[in-house]
């Protein structure tokens, strides 16, 4: 019996004549992280609305796990800046969330902080920390996250890789992530998905890296950045800054599939 939260099965979308998505085939377990890459106009961003049900597909099927609880972080967040909103009353937009839940969702993710500050002042890295406690008070047995590390920069790129991982094994959820950051996504990932409107390979990052459909797509040297691993010693704030921490190690967890084409 499958322990799948979500499953993708021949999924086609088309526009206005057009294939977005062709044959899909896609799952994701619990406690995995799987990571779409693909160039722009792969469909990665449509597949996200077919998986979150905004999007129903031309043809195939998809299933959720029943009564699936899903957490879906944006790529960001539009915010007018003459409308006050601070960063509590925007995490109180959850039904049910009080300040107590909310600050204990902003100390998981390292913001705790900005609670009280109007959401247009706060950094980009804040801001998408934000926004990933804002998808775990829905207490989420699915993590959709889009671009997770949009605007980031890249130390605070691979702190923000590293805490979507140490949530992943505190909550247990399955995670389904957009990303174009390859030379970190690539240590912190279970499953890597190639997508160019079809699956052009799958399978853990290793794998996938060697494959010629990668290689065509990314460039040759996307296969030494796919198997960059993320070693340090320290962490990263906010803000990007170092601060002592004990060996904070990313690594890959091979689990997956073979590349397979389509």
């Amino acid at each position: 019996m499958s322990t799948a939260l979500i499953r993708l099965d021949e999924v086609c979308v088309t526009f206005a004549g057009q294939n977005v998505l062709d044959a899909i085939e896609l799952s994701v377990e619990p406690g995995q992280i799987v990571t779409l890459i693909g160039p722009n106009g792969a469909g990665k961003t449509t597949l996200v609305k077919a998986v979150l049900g905004l999007l129903k597909p031309t043809s195939g099927s998809v299933w959720r796990k029943p009564k699936l609880r899903i957490g879906y972080m944006p790529q960001k967040l539009h915010v007018d800046p003459t409308l006050p909103l601070s960063v509590l009353r925007f995490l109180r937009l959850v039904p049910g969330v009080d300040r107590a839940q909310a600050l204990a969702a902003l100390k998981e993710v390292g913001a705790e902080k900005v609670i009280d500050s109007p959401v247009q002042s706060v950094s980009g890295g804040e801001m998408q920390r934000v926004l990933l406690a804002r998808a775990l008070l829905r207490k989420p047995e699915l993590l959709v996250l889009d671009e997770p590390v949009q605007g980031v920069d890249v130390a605070g790129q691979a702190e923000l890789y590293s805490l979507i991982t140490r949530l992943r094994d505190r909550h247990g959820c399955g995670v389904l992530m957009v990303s174009h950051d390859l030379h970190l996504v690539m240590s912190t990932t279970d499953q890597v998905v190639c997508l160019n409107r079809h699956v052009c390979c799958s399978g853990h990052p290793e794998q996938v890296s060697g494959d010629p459909a990668f290689v065509e797509l990314f460039g040759k040297n996307a296969q030494s950045l796919a198997i960059y691993h993320h070693h340090h010693d320290h962490a990263h704030d906010l803000h990007g800054s170092v601060v002592s921490e004990g060996a904070a190690t990313a690594h890959v967890h091979v689990h997956g599939e073979g590349c397979k084409h389509g």
